[in-house]
């Protein structure tokens, strides 16, 4: 007997939603995080208006996830941190956006 899941066919495109991209936070930082794009802590902050412990957690959950790498340095004596997305990030944030994509046609909305 045909498992009743399978026989509607493919999984509705919310399976594929990652859970990392799953606070505004984390969504919007990786959405400023373009291929070869590597921002500072303080620009971040000022672009995701968000405040630095809100930020800062964001950024160490995605770390843990393997989808961003900070690099510290400095400017002058100040020191700053920069962040980039990995290509395991990229790769996980465009099949994110995918999902979405494919969430909004099934209700029958068009999505650029």
């Amino acid at each position: 007997m045909a498992d009743p899941v399978e026989a509607r066919g493919p999984a509705h495109p919310r399976t594929r939603l990652d859970d990392n991209f799953s606070t505004p936070i984390r969504f919007s930082l990786m959405a400023s995080l373009g291929e070869g794009i590597e921002l500072d802590f303080a620009t971040l902050a000022e672009i995701l208006q968000a405040n630095d412990s809100a930020l800062s957690k964001a950024i160490s959950h995605l770390q843990q996830a393997g989808y961003v790498t900070g690099r510290k340095g400095y400017v002058g004596t100040r020191p700053r941190t920069w962040v980039r997305s990995t290509a395991a990030g990229l790769s996980a944030f465009d099949g994110h956006l995918r999902a979405l994509r494919e969430i909004v046609e099934l209700g029958g909305q068009r999505m650029p």
